[in-house]
């Protein structure tokens, strides 16, 4: 279900805003760009974001960064609740924010700052509490860590085809011959370019595509041994070493 595009802040001259929308399983935005960047953390489900550099899934408290200007769009995978902090970009300068989008962690201290900021969103003016707040909201979002929940995608039109495929049915089981012949290459020539257009293996590749499939599935509640025995792994404690070695935690904790 589509939901037009919009920029959900009031105008204002303040260098950060926040919002809070919930929004239907399967709703999504299309294609779009904001003039300022966003933060979109996901107070609860998980949203998963389309560029053409790649895919990006936001499990259950996270978030991910959006750089202004950056065309992008949004699928929401089961209920969400989503606050966004739409920064201007001379904040974004000034805090050296990235100028690519980033799946990051959030600190507790960070969810507690969006919530309160969304409660003085709409207020025309700040109160010298709320400046102070909102400074601090931006400073904390600069300081959050790096997830590698992405999927590069390679600007080669044949690669990239074949790519939007396996992402859209991934599965460990899909081999470098397999892909090779789809993309209509030599092993040795789908192996080269592989790694010149996305930075890493097409084996290294695939298995982050599937990770991300897992980040959907598990977030919406999904048993891990079902989600881990469809993705291909040869065991769930198969799995859950891949994702801990990948994401920090094991399945079990990481969306607690």
């Amino acid at each position: 279900m589509p939901i037009q595009s919009a920029d959900f802040y009031p105008m204002t001259p303040r260098e950060v805003v926040v919002t809070r929308h919930d929004y239907a399983d399967g709703q999504s935005f299309e294609r779009h760009s904001h003039p300022r960047g966003q933060f979109a953390y996901a107070a609860c489900g998980v949203i998963t974001v389309f560029t053409d550099e790649g895919d990006w899934v936001v499990p259950p408290g996270r978030a991910i960064w959006v750089p202004a200007a950056q065309p992008h769009a949004m699928c929401m995978r089961g209920p969400v609740t989503m606050l966004n902090a739409y920064i201007v970009e001379s904040a974004q300068q000034r805090l050296a924010l990235a100028e690519q989008c980033q799946v990051l962690g959030v600190s507790e201290l960070l969810r507690h700052l969006l919530e309160q900021a969304a409660q003085v969103a709409d207020q025309p003016s700040a109160s010298e509490r709320d400046g102070c707040l909102l400074e601090l909201l931006l400073h904390e979002i600069a300081w959050m860590p790096r997830l590698e929940l992405n999927a590069p995608l390679p600007r080669e039109p044949r690669l990239a085809k074949i790519c939007r495929q396996l992402l859209d049915q991934p599965s460990l089981g899909t081999g470098i011959d397999e892909m090779a012949r789809a993309a209509g290459m030599s092993r040795r020539t789908f192996t080269r370019l592989f790694r010149q257009h996305t930075g890493v293996s097409f084996v290294e590749w695939r298995q982050q595509a599937c990770l991300l499939a897992a980040v959907v599935r598990l977030g919406n509640g999904e048993q891990v041994t079902r989600v881990a025995m469809e993705l291909g792994y040869s065991s769930p404690s198969a799995f859950a070493t891949v994702f801990r070695r990948i994401l920090g935690e094991p399945p079990s904790r990481y969306f607690q």
